[in-house]
């Protein structure tokens, strides 16, 4: 199969999907992580080009480590709109990728770009079977399913679980792609939190600046387990108590509608942990 996940900015693949596209691209399918914007404000004192370029090489070491391909478009962090260009944009890459699965953010999530994100997406969904637009491209002969990335808003409302996902085993590889990450998960972040005189130095040991990062995020990461173990039980025979990590997408109405044994099917790599 071929697997697109669309995040606003470039960590957000990771942060929300990072485990499944590491297993699906290690069971052979081909798996690309697409950012939106540049991610070229997400940082309390670097910006512009020179953030840009760096969280550029920082996506591209992620898909290496994870085994995936990475797509970074040039539109500016923070200022990302739902246009028609947009649209066309993303139509042509679902369309090139022949895509089968479409991740993103869900229309209603915090921040003005994941929200816009969801609407460019959402705006494409029925598009890329349509000839006649973006005719230089040809069309996609069947709607991929699209999936929303988990987020615990509730406004207007919450999150569905449609399909839980245990990670726990692929979490040492997926903190990998975190850790890649270093201008956002050992700086950006940390001083959001308040928590930048926390953080090992750069030239720290590794091991004891990724244990940090663990204790850092891990409150972030066992969210959707939190939220919604109940889903988790129906997706595993261990349920929520043997397991601390999931990852969790809610089927969109606007593309292919699979049941849930079929949905079953399609995560069966993600299943076999």
């Amino acid at each position: 199969m071929n697997l697109v996940c669309f995040g606003a900015h470039p960590d957000d693949p990771e942060v929300f999907a990072g485990a499944t596209m590491i297993r699906f691209a290690e069971a052979g399918h081909r798996v690309l992580a697409v950012s939106l914007t540049n991610g070229d404000i997400g940082h309390y004192a670097l910006g512009g080009g020179m953030l840009a370029a760096r969280r550029l090489a920082e996506s591209a070491r992620a898909a290496e480590i994870g085994g995936y391909e990475s797509l970074v478009l040039d539109h500016h962090d923070g200022e990302l709109m739902p246009t028609l260009e947009l649209r066309k944009e993303i139509v042509r890459i679902i369309r090139r990728c022949r895509a089968d699965i479409v991740f993103t953010h869900r229309p209603n999530d915090y921040h003005p770009d994941h929200r816009y994100a969801a609407q460019a997406v959402q705006d494409a969904a029925f598009m890329v079977t349509v000839p006649q637009f973006c005719p230089d491209v040809p069309a996609l002969q069947k709607n991929p399913l699209f999936l929303y990335l988990f987020d615990p808003f509730t406004y207007p409302v919450p999150f569905r679980a449609d399909v839980a996902l245990p990670v726990d085993t692929l979490m040492p590889r997926k903190w990998q792609l975190l850790d890649a990450m270093d201008s956002q998960f050992y700086e950006w972040l940390p001083w959001l939190e308040g928590k930048a005189g926390e953080v090992p130095p750069a030239d720290a040991d590794p091991a004891e600046r990724l244990f940090w990062l663990k204790q850092f995020f891990s409150p972030e990461l066992e969210l959707p387990v939190k939220l919604h173990g109940d889903a988790l039980a129906e997706w595993t025979p261990a349920g929520k108590a043997s397991c601390r990590f999931a990852e969790m997408f809610q089927v969109c109405e606007y593309g292919n509608q699979p049941d849930k044994q079929r949905l079953q099917d399609i995560f069966a790599p993600m299943l076999k942990m």
